[in-house]
């Protein structure tokens, strides 16, 4: 009888690669974007470390089930992404690096599909909204607002409800300080909740008190590794993992 799979995120035999194999190619196979044997991301909070261009966001992609892997499964509390597609993602919130949305939504109609999937009232998508600064833009389109807002936007969204899930790419990025508390705090309050939080982050300082374990990407190959126990310590084994080193 097969054991039952952790609760977080877990990846079981999958590989991925943005160059998909052609018979008509002359040379080697590119080398994948992302593969691993397993990796099990438990409850707690997660930093993905490594340079720009090692797998990091494609492995969150994977997660949030943006992306299909091309072998294996990945399971969010041990519900597959690909088969049990409504139930993994319900309570799981994704904020990429780009703010990614529907250009031509309006933001009040995004706040309140998200509400409806994770089965919370409309107004929990006003609240978040007033969250971030963006009450009274309900009836923009994503397109009419800058690059800060529709950013805003994204986090807006992830905030809605109580998420268990949280996959986030460089959360931290061109946000004033206020923001940047906030984003801090809130996942803060997840984690004391329980949930899973994998981060994807160069900015390292704000969530060295927080983290409980490691993966450190090169090659689109993830190791994991446990942070160390002193502080000090802690935050140099931090900054060189995001470095490369």
């Amino acid at each position: 009888m097969t054991a039952p799979l952790p609760r977080g995120i877990s990846f079981r035999g999958v590989r991925f690669g943005y160059t998909r194999p052609s018979r008509w190619r002359r040379g080697p196979e590119p080398a994948p974007a992302f593969q691993c044997e397993s990796l099990d991301i438990r409850p707690g909070l997660t930093l993905l470390l490594g340079p720009n261009g090692t797998g990091k966001s494609t492995l969150l992609k994977l997660a949030a089930g943006i992306e299909a892997p091309e072998t294996g499964t990945v399971t969010i509390d041990g519900l597959d992404l690909w088969h049990d597609e409504r139930a993994a993602r319900q309570a799981l919130a994704y904020a990429p690096e780009l703010p990614d949305l529907s250009p031509y939504a309006s933001l009040g109609e995004v706040m309140r599909l998200v509400s409806s999937l994770r089965e919370v009232e409309p107004t929990a998508g006003e609240r978040a909204l007033t969250a971030v600064g963006l009450e009274g833009l309900e009836r923009r389109s994503i397109r009419e607002l800058s690059m800060g807002q529709r950013r805003r936007a994204m986090l807006a969204a992830a905030f809605i409800g109580s998420p268990t899930t949280l996959l986030l790419d460089e959360p931290l990025e061109s946000l004033d300080r206020a923001m940047r508390d906030l984003v801090v705090r809130w996942v803060g309050e997840r984690l004391a909740a329980g949930a899973t939080a994998l981060i994807s982050t160069h900015e390292v300082e704000p969530f060295a008190g927080m983290v409980g374990a490691i993966v450190a990407m090169r090659a689109g190959l993830p190791r994991e590794l446990a942070p160390d126990a002193d502080p000090a310590r802690r935050l140099a084994q931090l900054d060189a993992l995001a470095r490369g080193n």
